[in-house]
């Protein structure tokens, strides 16, 4: 079976899935920048703490 691209799937939802957790992040570092509080990623393989009071915050 080959992956499609999330565009060509038959679901709508599936097909804003994408879109909607790139808003909710761009939210969460909003939300982080005024409240000075980490957000916690995984970047291969090792849990890092993102502290974006100093990134110019942008939608992707």
């Amino acid at each position: 079976m080959t992956p499609r691209p999330l565009s060509e799937a038959k679901d709508e939802d599936m097909r804003y899935a994408l879109v909607a957790l790139e808003r909710a992040a761009l939210r969460a570092r909003e939300i982080a920048k005024q409240t000075n509080t980490a957000i916690v990623v995984v970047e291969n393989g090792e849990i890092v703490h993102i502290y974006p009071a100093n990134e110019q915050i942008t939608a992707p």
